[in-house]
């Protein structure tokens, strides 16, 4: 019977007191949850294997692949070197576009 006297005692307090002691218990109950699960976390953490999680998921094979691949050469592209003329025409174009936008 005490329950029933405490809620009873909490439903004649004013709104206002109401939500903090509402959101007060959401805040416990939502901290003991985080706190489990950290809690957990750190177990799970603790007995994780990283070998056997990267053979699951196929890392050794991936690297002998990436060893058997194989090397792609690309030929050097030589640009070649313009003229004494050509570089004279690209002058002179250059001065024609100057002399045409004033």
């Amino acid at each position: 019977m005490k329950i029933r006297e405490f809620i009873k005692k909490i439903q004649s307090q004013p709104e206002h007191i109401r939500k903090i002691i509402l959101w007060s218990v959401v805040i416990v109950i939502g901290l003991g949850f985080f706190f489990l699960w950290l809690h957990s976390v750190k177990i799970r953490l603790k007995t994780f294997q990283k070998e056997k999680f990267f053979e699951s998921i196929g890392v050794p094979k991936l690297k002998e692949e990436i060893k058997e691949t194989p090397e792609t050469n690309f030929p050097e592209i030589k640009i070649p070197e313009p003229s004494e003329e050509e570089l004279k025409q690209l002058e002179e174009i250059m001065k024609k576009t100057e002399q045409e936008q004033q």
